[in-house]
């Protein structure tokens, strides 16, 4: 650095813009450093390798009835409301990409019965009649 005037009212003027830049960078250099972690987490995710799902061996045959549970899929009934009133409502597989609106997760002994209502449908794309093995006519 060069040579510092020798007035203390000149001093202190440098003193206070110093400390104001530092003020200032403390600001960015916090900001920087979340902004650092938030990409070396989302750098450590991207880098995980994906998450592996259980296979069954054919039948379900030598698992409890806890690991059956949970492993099957869940069903999600839509209802859909239009200005006329309701319509028929549809049962999807808890992963169909077709679903509207907010789903409602029913479990399988429901999706079975609620198949079996004449006013209830089964969505034709993810099939959740072939999933539960009935025939829906």
């Amino acid at each position: 650095m060069s040579e510092l005037p020798p007035d203390p009212q000149r001093l202190r003027v440098i003193l206070a813009h110093l400390d104001k830049e530092l003020a200032e960078n403390a600001t960015v250099a916090t900001y920087l450093r979340l902004q650092r972690r938030a990409v070396q987490a989302a750098l450590t995710q991207a880098e995980a390798p994906p998450p592996r799902r259980p296979r069954l061996p054919k039948g379900g045959a030598g698992l409890g009835p806890v690991a059956q549970i949970s492993v099957r899929p869940t069903f999600i009934v839509q209802q859909r409301r239009t200005p006329r009133g309701p319509e028929a409502s549809i049962v999807h597989v808890s992963d169909c990409t077709m679903i509207e609106g907010t789903p409602h997760p029913i479990t399988e002994h429901d999706a079975r019965v609620s198949l079996t209502d004449p006013t209830i449908e089964p969505c034709t794309f993810c099939r959740p009649d072939s999933e539960l093995g009935i025939d829906v006519a």
